[in-house]
């Protein structure tokens, strides 16, 4: 029997969703408006980079009523191309979902949403991220449209590499792209290297999202860092968040950001090592808890820069 309101595992337990209209909630939880930490931790790259750009134009972040502009163009985007990637991924890994505990739930593989509905909800989504794309300068235009090659691949990196969380950097973090080049018209090489500190910082935390799931990949064949890695993964986490940490240094130095931004950074690496420190592989409610909190390094991280621009 379809179970047209059925909750994934790994949803919070009570949201806003759960007040919605029957009908509404599987698509609210197809686009996880349920879990918004996802839209969080896309959101923030976003920012990275409107803050970079105000920084590469020695001015204060947010002091123009533009960045203010931008900033709600881009949590609209984030909000939206959030829904229409999971709700994409969610149609191609419908069988694997089906298989897994804490995904079988999810409205496509559970019956509540069929795969010709869920087809017609993401151009809807689409078409919506269209619209907004439309109102960036036209480089910034050129640069989201390449994304979109991005996320189409993702689904089935998993299926073919160890690496999917790279992947999912790659992908995750393109909004710090698109951020300075709707700030500013083009894209400098800090852009760049605070996108590459952006990607480590995925394959940090997405590491700690997938350790969730290892036995559960292992049956059904699912590829990713967590099972690479094995009982070494604080290890690795620990690096990825070094170099994170490092690469968003020089970014923001080499924009000319002084010691406010070096300050907030040594908060950004306390809470780094934190997630490392606690951290318990075999503890999914653990995992979960620290994966969840790098919203709170994202908000540190782009505080930093936004902080730092404030001297102009």
């Amino acid at each position: 029997m379809t179970n047209t309101d059925a909750r994934p595992l790994d949803a919070v337990p009570r949201s806003w969703v759960d007040d919605a209209p029957m009908a509404a909630r599987p698509y609210l939880r197809l686009m996880r408006l349920d879990r918004p930490i996802g839209s969080w931790l896309l959101f923030w790259p976003c920012v990275f980079g409107l803050a970079l750009g105000a920084a590469m134009q020695h001015r204060a972040f947010l002091a123009h009523g533009r960045d203010w502009w931008l900033l709600v163009l881009f949590a609209a985007g984030t909000l939206v191309m959030r829904g229409a990637g999971c709700t994409y991924n969610d149609i191609v890994d419908r069988d694997i979902d089906a298989k897994v505990a804490r995904t079988r739930a999810r409205p496509i593989p559970s019956g509540a949403v069929s795969v010709r509905q869920a087809w017609m909800f993401l151009a809807g989504q689409c078409a919506v991220g269209l619209l907004i794309l439309l109102m960036l300068n036209p480089f910034a235009m050129a640069v989201g449209a390449v994304s979109l090659v991005l996320v189409a691949a993702y689904p089935f990196m998993k299926r073919i590499t160890w690496w999917p969380q790279a992947w999912l950097g790659l992908t995750f973090n393109w909004g710090a792209l698109l951020g300075c080049a709707a700030a500013i018209g083009s894209l400098p090489p800090a852009a760049f290297v605070i996108y590459v500190a952006g990607i480590f910082w995925t394959l940090g935390y997405d590491t700690i999202y997938a350790l969730q799931d290892i036995e559960d990949d292992a049956l059904v064949g699912v590829k990713s860092t967590a099972r690479l890695f094995g009982e070494h993964a604080p290890t690795w986490i620990f690096l990825f968040y070094a170099a994170t940490l490092g690469f968003f240094a020089i970014a923001g130095l080499s924009t000319g950001l002084g010691r406010p931004f070096a300050l907030m950074l040594f908060f950004v690496g306390v809470h780094f090592l934190w997630q490392v420190r606690r951290l318990e592989l075999h503890r999914p409610e653990t995992t979960l808890r620290l994966f969840r909190a790098n919203r709170d390094a994202g908000a540190l991280m782009a505080l930093a820069l936004a902080m730092a621009t404030w001297r102009y």
